[in-house]
């Protein structure tokens, strides 16, 4: 597979990565541990050595299945983790103290089974906790050999310019595709500006873009999706249009819709390496194919042009989430 450099961190990674939250957390009941480190190892297999995990998919049990099914082939593999949740659960408060993010790079390195963190990510931006300290404490994190690289996620370009000004940054990890493309308004020139790569989670639109969701899809009720707005049974019905169009761009190239969201991320920038998720075999081999789906410059605009013809209905998070983004 394509490799990519994360801006001028010279980190390395799989043009496309593995998103791993959704094996163990949000997306309805985790899968059987034998199935998920079945379908890591394929991915590894294939060419994917970029894994994207966090202390608080879980809690705690993503980290851990990531490192055992890593484990045989970890110096040959990028993984990812993050800190910034009280007591590692995205349900409870912010917390990047300083004490904290020790205390989560030690118990992450024990359940990854690593002796370093490739990339070290604070989950969301901690308003109590000025950048400059939370960058201060990775810097020591890394003159220790614990951690290689930091990124942020969800930040805002005032605080990533902040932190880069501190520690520089190796990644932005944030969510971009067809079905939110916010980031190209400042996010993507800043990290052009600073050299930092961006790693887009939700490349598939949490799965909408597949084309496998629909106004009648009845969720888990565990699965997040429920109480996203973009997702509400009359947004799923209105936002049918994107998929429509990339059902029409796929059948003309020999394709599938995801493939050509994948193919149009990918063609955005040579430093962008999305981090689609699935907890399925035949799933995971459609996103690894989308790489060889190669879209020209006519194709890039004339999709570019249909799409921003179509306003996508509904916010991607509900109110509370909301207000963690973009700080």
């Amino acid at each position: 597979m394509e490799k990519r450099k994360l801006g001028n961190s010279g980190l390395e990674v799989s043009a496309l990565g593995l998103g791993c939250m959704g094996l163990s957390f949000g997306y309805g009941p985790a899968t059987d541990k034998k199935e998920a480190i079945q379908l890591i190892r394929s991915a590894f297999e294939s060419g994917i050595t970029f894994f994207d995990t966090a202390e608080c998919y879980g809690p705690f049990t993503n980290e851990t299945l990531l490192g055992q099914a890593l484990e045989p082939f970890r110096d040959h593999v990028v993984i990812a983790t993050k800190f910034g949740f009280e007591d590692g659960d995205s349900k409870k408060g912010l917390d990047s103290s300083p004490a904290r993010i020790r205390k989560v790079a030690e118990a992450s390195l024990q359940r990854l089974r690593t002796d370093r963190i490739d990339l070290f990510y604070q989950h969301r931006i901690d308003p109590n906790i000025p950048i400059e300290e939370v960058a201060g404490t990775i810097r020591d994190l890394i003159a220790e050999g614990k951690v290689k690289h930091w990124g942020l996620s969800e930040a805002g370009t005032e605080t990533i310019r902040r932190a880069h000004a501190e520690q520089p940054l190796a990644a932005l990890q944030s969510e971009y595709s067809l079905f939110y493309r916010e980031p190209e308004n400042e996010i993507i020139p800043t990290l052009e500006e600073l050299g930092i790569g961006f790693v887009p989670f939700s490349p598939l639109g949490k799965g909408f873009l597949t084309g496998a969701i629909n106004e009648t899809t009845k969720f888990d009720p565990t699965d997040f999706r429920n109480i996203v707005p973009r997702f509400s049974k009359e947004n799923r019905k209105a936002n049918q249009v994107l998929v429509d169009l990339l059902k029409t761009i796929a059948s003309a190239k020999d394709a599938t819709p995801a493939q050509i969201a994948l193919a149009w991320l990918l063609a955005q920038k040579p430093w962008i390496a999305p981090i689609p998720g699935t907890t399925k075999l035949h799933r995971l081999k459609e996103n690894i194919d989308a790489i060889a789906v190669q879209l020209d410059t006519k194709e890039i605009r004339e999709i570019n042009q249909a799409a921003s013809a179509i306003t996508i209905q509904g916010e991607r998070y509900p109110a509370a989430l909301q207000n963690r983004v973009g700080k």
